[in-house]
């Protein structure tokens, strides 16, 4: 059987480059005919003119990325399997148990538990809509994360003696969360290393009110911090004044000898890896519940097994909150384009090494911390899938990428409805936001006359978790699984040899 070849060319959408031939090596990814008067750009042409900056996507601030990269297995290797006897959850009575019946909430937390409409959270963003994220995920029910290093982004952030003591950014992030919040869910803030050696969370919970807290242990796409572009001399200065990691030195004496002959070195800023030791860590948990912290959180990529199963005892002894598993080929904010396609698990495979190291946790007799998985998560059907196939032991799915694009996609038809330039493929539904955006009623019937300045990106995302919901409240219907606590493995159909293993029981 011939061997299919999952190496990329070497073009890519996260820099606009191309080859000029169809065909490319499946080894380099190079064209098969590498010609001097190129007149494409591929990645090594790129390369070339702008060395380190190539390793990057080029326009971070306005995009969110996914891997470009085919994987030999994902969900779509399952489908979803379907019932006609029986009914779990609810009475054996057709008018009674029915889709819109089914039960979604799952509570988040363990000591101070917050309740969820639905098993999804939205992870980590500080970049693109946030506002209408966050304000969305209030609306709908479930808890949004504000991504790591907000303060490196606060133009008015304050630092006294290497600590923040005011960032009017973090507040706003907050209160968008907290101006359309009804109950359910609840808004996180995340935090990577330097963040916590700048007391970020400190401040965020006593100043600030913060309940819920996350700790940044890596992500799928993205196995290390930023690294920022090259920085001028001044800008140099700036950031090591307010304790970032800046490379070279700008306070050096060789530094200060290149200047005075009239050289001019290229800095960079960048974020520190996370040095953490099983102790430090499970201290500073503790740590930050003595500051007033009632949810703490841990986020971490798809890194070796053993760290893995390292996070999850620590997880365990230190009664974290939940624990969220972020698996390679789903979105990033800023990584470099070879991480993003070809480092870490893919999140299938990943949510099965969870599950297996869960599964040996539950037979020793250990306590078994919440755990949700994300990466590439979109609609229902991945997320029934998701949930499934984690089952007992993942609790929550993350969705992203799909989210902001949804907020996206609703401001700028609200903002076409103002300029009254609707898209096109939008004008068929009308003209007017009552129109168009068909969740408008229910949000008047939740917020009354304040839902007319709901923002349009807010209502976008809203419309969106409405969709995923009610897809999902249907499958499980299909299951006659009328509560989300149901869901399992046996509600998935392998399709294929390698994912029937990885159920690790007998099918058909």
């Amino acid at each position: 059987m011939m061997k299919m070849s999952y190496n990329l060319d070497l073009s890519s959408g996260f820099n606009g480059t191309r080859l000029r031939t169809p065909d490319h090596s499946s080894c380099s990814g190079m064209c098969s005919d590498c010609v001097q008067e190129c007149p494409a750009l591929c990645e090594i042409g790129l390369s070339a003119i702008r060395g380190e900056e190539a390793a990057y996507p080029s326009h971070p601030d306005g995009s969110q990325f996914a891997s470009e990269k085919k994987y030999p297995f994902n969900f779509s290797d399952f489908n979803i399997n379907g019932r006609v006897f029986g009914a779990q959850g609810l009475p054996e009575d057709p008018d009674v148990a029915h889709p819109l019946s089914v039960d979604l909430k799952r509570s988040l937390g363990s000591i101070y538990p917050v309740m969820q409409k639905m098993p999804i959270i939205l992870p980590a963003v500080a970049k693109l809509n946030w506002k209408d994220y966050y304000a969305g995920a209030a609306m709908s029910g479930v808890s949004a994360v504000i991504g790591e290093a907000v303060v490196n982004k606060d133009k008015d952030v304050v630092f006294s003696n290497g600590k923040v003591t005011s960032s009017p950014l973090i507040k706003e992030m907050l209160s968008s969360f907290r101006n359309y919040e009804r109950g359910y869910g609840d808004i996180v803030l995340q935090a990577n290393y330097d963040d916590v050696s700048y007391g970020v969370l400190e401040y965020a919970i006593e100043k600030l009110g913060v309940k819920s807290v996350e700790l940044k242990l890596g992500q799928a796409a993205k196995g290390i911090q930023a690294i920022s572009k090259k920085l001028q001399y001044e800008e140099a200065i700036l950031l090591r004044a307010k304790g970032r990691l800046v490379f070279p030195d700008p306070d050096s004496e060789e530094v200060l000898k290149l200047i005075a002959s009239g050289f001019k070195p290229a800095f960079r800023a960048m974020g520190r890896l996370p040095m953490y030791t099983e102790e430090s860590l499970a201290g500073y948990i503790r740590d930050l519940r003595s500051f007033g912290a009632k949810r703490v959180l841990i986020k971490v990529g798809g890194y070796d097994k053993n760290d893995l199963e390292l996070v999850l005892k620590i997880a365990s002894e230190a009664s974290a909150d939940l624990v969220t598993f972020d698996g390679a080929g789903g979105g990033t904010g800023d990584s470099p384009c070879k991480m993003m396609n070809e480092w870490g698990m893919p999140t299938m495979f990943l949510e099965s090494i969870v599950w297996d190291i869960m599964d040996k946790m539950k037979k020793d007799g250990k306590t078994l911390p919440c755990t949700a998985i994300t990466g590439g998560f979109s609609l229902e059907d991945s997320v029934f899938k998701g949930l499934a196939f984690g089952a007992p032991y993942v609790s929550f799915v993350g969705l992203c990428r799909a989210p902001m694009a949804a907020a996206m996609f609703g401001k700028m038809v609200g903002e076409g409805i103002n300029k009254q330039e609707i898209p096109p493929s939008v004008k068929k539904f009308g003209s007017s936001s009552e129109e168009i955006f068909n969740d408008m009623q229910e949000l008047c019937m939740l917020y009354g006359k304040d839902a007319k300045n709901i923002p349009m990106g807010a209502v976008g995302l809203f419309s969106y978790l409405a969709r995923v919901s009610f897809g999902l409240k249907l499958l499980m219907a299909l299951n006659r699984k009328f509560c989300i606590e149901y869901i399992d493995r046996s509600d998935l159909i392998p399709l294929t040899k390698p994912v029937k293993k990885l159920l690790k029981e007998p099918w058909l």
